[in-house]
């Protein structure tokens, strides 16, 4: 579904992201953890084809990422996630549905409201009165609606509070029962632990592991994919498990 072919990427001279492979097979879900930044947004830009890669090849479903058909597959949520302030929640949903090509269904985008705790009066409101919370919801609410095989997640759970974060993570299992592919950035392990079946881990520009997350434990001889992440981290060659 996803790859990253010798991938890099430099800003000023300085090295963000160097010769990175990374391989995402269908129906996979996919945790990216890495320190502050270490290029977690930057992969996904150079994904999006928001920002030129230096070096390297992206495809998307076996097509280029360049090309704007790769991109009819997929579905992002950028990290700092803002719906134009002059809409409202209906007329955001409504315009994200048709640039998404995909059609509106009324129960579905209701269930993912609901599952996150969203009031649907707030529908009728412009975008610029809701929360942080509410804005996110919104973003994922449309994402998982564009019904898009492949899902690209930043920073997905910024702004939910517990309770939201918990329904959201049920609504990603469901995602991931139904078959889609999903990659998301977060610094939260343990919402990795429960969702992902793989994980990748970003240093220094480099994929320091990639693979099973019960292989990640094994290999660097941890309890929790916290030591594991840290172990990893003082292990200077790059592991590849898949």
């Amino acid at each position: 579904m996803l790859s990253f072919s010798n991938l890099t990427k430099s800003y000023s001279d300085k090295p963000v992201l160097n010769q990175i492979n990374l391989t995402l097979s269908s129906a996979t879900t996919t945790g990216l953890i890495g320190a502050n930044g270490e290029g977690k947004t930057t992969l996904f830009k150079c994904l999006l084809d928001i920002c030129h890669v230096d070096e390297g090849e992206i495809q998307i479903a076996h097509t280029t990422h360049n090309k704007c058909q790769a991109r009819q597959h997929l579905a992002f949520l950028p990290e700092h996630f803002q719906a134009p302030h002059y809409l409202t929640g209906k007329q955001f949903l409504d315009l994200m549905l048709s640039l998404y090509d995909a059609e509106p269904n009324i129960g579905k985008l209701e269930h993912y409201l609901t599952t996150l705790l969203f009031d649907l009066t707030a529908l009728k409101r412009p975008v610029r009165t809701y929360s942080k919370g509410m804005m996110q919801k919104l973003g994922i609410t449309a994402c998982l609606a564009s019904e898009k095989p492949l899902l690209i997640l930043d920073e997905p759970m910024s702004g939910l509070d517990p309770t939201a974060r918990f329904a959201f993570k049920k609504l990603l299992l469901a995602q991931k029962q139904q078959g889609k592919t999903l990659i998301f950035s977060t610094h939260l392990l343990h919402d990795i632990e429960s969702i992902c079946d793989h994980i990748a881990i970003l240093s220094n520009g480099h994929i320091r592991f990639h693979g099973p997350v019960d292989m990640a434990l094994q290999q660097f001889q941890a309890d929790t994919l916290e030591q594991a992440y840290i172990n990893c981290l003082n292990n200077q060659p790059h592991v590849n498990a898949e």
